[in-house]
């Protein structure tokens, strides 16, 4: 049997956030609920069979806390809240869309996006100690860069430490030309970008003058102990076995660690162990360790992103010993 029912907005700007730019969103709608949506001014109708139009209201009363408020929806909030409802875990999500973690610059709120994000950041928030394991694109590095800027300007910690291995220069940074902070600099760029995003830039550039942020390659960790501050390891993936116990060993009172990195993206020689892979062996057991997976379905990049990461997936399937016929 057909069914319709029609949304009235308040505001231009709620359909607008809801709808999506060129009304994109309204595909992805229809490709999760079978439902046609004809949009005319601030009201949408919806239609189809009765099933089809219960679950796009279920769905749309889901997300009416971000597009309530003028938040532009996403495909992955979309795609989040239908798997929130597909898994009965409403309430989880009701908790997802609440929690915001902070602003960028121009006003846009920060939180986490998926259901396996917010677990992530509710670990950061209570562990000494989280990985965060996942392929491009799921907020890992970004995630943790939010609550570590916002833990020290809420002053949780006394200083912010980010360090990656800088795999392309073999870690020989003093073969290369300019200062220490020239040297680094490209590998440590998607860090930055994630400061960047949050706070101003001067405000930056004087916290790094002071100390106060400290973004380094991973070889200048060693010997230290890192007291009273929130530090990231970035790419660990690319370190080895001995660098990885050399970083976790460097913890010191007060201070906290999220290590990030995708496995499946390691470019270290084909011979060399990733230290991540054995950090996960060995260290699992621990329980108050805790490991955070995201998948290609926790991507908030470009939609297209998911689908290259998801093409990538099965062509190396194809391609690999256990995949041939």
């Amino acid at each position: 049997m057909s069914a319709s029912t029609t949304i009235h907005f308040d505001a231009m700007e709620q359909a607008i956030a809801l709808a999506g730019e060129h009304e994109e969103n309204l595909k992805v709608f229809r490709q999760q609920t079978g439902a046609a949506y004809v949009l005319r001014g601030q009201s949408l109708q919806v239609s189809g069979t009765e099933q089809q139009v219960q679950l796009a209201k279920t769905l749309i009363q889901a997300l009416e806390s971000l597009w309530i408020d003028g938040q532009r929806l996403s495909s992955v909030d979309i795609l989040a809240a239908r798997h929130a409802i597909n898994s009965h875990q409403e309430g989880e999500w009701e908790a997802l869309t609440s929690d915001k973690l902070a602003k960028t610059r121009n006003g846009t709120i920060i939180r986490p996006k998926t259901l396996r994000q917010r677990r992530y950041v509710q670990a950061i928030r209570k562990h000494a100690l989280t990985f965060g394991i996942g392929p491009a694109g799921t907020g890992k590095t970004y995630l943790a860069a939010v609550l570590a800027i916002q833990a020290l300007l809420n002053q949780d910690c006394e200083r912010l430490i980010l360090t990656r291995p800088a795999v392309e220069a073999g870690e020989r940074l003093g073969f290369l030309p300019g200062d220490l902070q020239e040297k680094v600099n490209p590998y440590l760029r998607p860090l930055y970008d994630a400061l960047y995003e949050i706070a101003e830039p001067d405000r930056i550039k004087v916290l790094m003058e002071k100390g106060v942020i400290e973004i380094a390659p991973l070889a200048y960790m060693r010997g230290r102990t890192l007291n009273n501050a929130f530090i990231i390891l970035d790419e660990a993936q690319n370190t080895t076995p001995a660098q990885m116990k050399m970083m976790l060993t460097r913890l010191g009172q007060r201070s906290q660690l999220v290590v990030t990195g995708d496995v499946t993206q390691t470019d270290l020689p084909p011979q060399q162990v990733s230290g991540l892979a054995i950090a996960q062996k060995i260290l699992s057991p621990i329980a108050e360790i805790c490991f955070c997976y995201l998948t290609k379905a926790d991507v908030v990049r470009h939609p297209l992103v998911e689908q290259i990461l998801g093409a990538y997936e099965r062509y190396e399937a194809k391609s690999s010993p256990s995949g041939r016929g």
